[in-house]
């Protein structure tokens, strides 16, 4: 019953963060309720292990059919992977409570500047600029291995201000990069025996699922939707992030 329970989260979780990202925002409480009595490791890893699948099925679907300026965002899924891969090392010795508030007020700042700027993110065309691109993915991704929530709302907003994307083109950037960033993480996590499989493989193929029907929505209801989605999912990580913080 717990692991059919943990499916249905993984699939309404690729579902959203396939559009908008914040999936992390379903799946994590999910399985962390589910698992209350394996370590923290464990959880995360057992997250990461059904996650990747999900998310590289929506960078497949959307390569297929969105423009990218295919050597910056290369370029920056590979310095991610690596840098993410750092940062999940370094996150064992890392006290993340004391980096919530400044994380808080830097997805506050984005999602306010996102609602005041409603031409922000329409403009599609894309354009090369692969060694900011690499120092962006680098930072991102550091970051992704370290602590995590709102990753890929960072990863669309950096796109977007860098390279040119409308909301449909950079969140098909994000999910590339964040597919970088989660396989390594579980190759970390696998290293260090912390994901249970016999959850993990139910709940990738129902993150499967949900990615590539919410790939699909995106793709039918073009940027304008993106962009709406988004700006949900950043105020409900804004307020998941807000409880995380004050709410103790």
């Amino acid at each position: 019953m717990s692991i059919a329970l943990a499916c249905l989260a993984a699939f309404f979780a690729g579902l959203v963060d396939a559009m908008a990202g914040g999936g992390g925002l379903i799946q994590v409480p999910a399985v962390f309720a589910l698992m209350p009595d394996a370590p923290v490791a464990t959880v995360l890893g057992t997250n990461k292990g059904a996650a990747f699948w999900g998310t590289a099925a929506a960078a497949i679907r959307y390569a297929r059919s969105v423009p990218l300026p295919w050597r910056s965002v290369g370029l920056a899924a590979g310095a991610a992977g690596v840098a993410s891969a750092a940062g999940a090392m370094l996150a064992r010795g890392l006290d993340a409570s004391v980096l919530r508030p400044a994380i808080l007020v830097a997805l506050v700042l984005v999602a306010g500047f996102t609602f005041l700027r409603p031409d922000f993110g329409k403009l599609a065309g894309g354009v090369e600029r692969p060694w900011l691109a690499t120092a962006l993915g680098a930072a991102i991704g550091l970051y992704d291995g370290m602590i995590g929530p709102g990753t890929g709302t960072f990863l669309i907003v950096a796109f977007i201000a860098t390279l040119g994307l409308d909301f449909l083109g950079a969140g098909a950037g994000a999910k590339v990069v964040n597919a970088t960033t989660n396989l390594a993480a579980i190759l970390v996590f696998a290293w260090g025996g912390n994901i249970r499989w016999d959850w993990s493989i139910p709940m990738a193929v129902s993150s499967v699922a949900g990615n590539l029907i919410g790939a699909r929505i995106a793709l039918a209801r073009g940027s304008g939707w993106v962009r709406t989605v988004f700006l949900v999912v950043s105020v409900a990580l804004v307020g998941k992030l807000a409880l995380d913080v004050y709410g103790s």
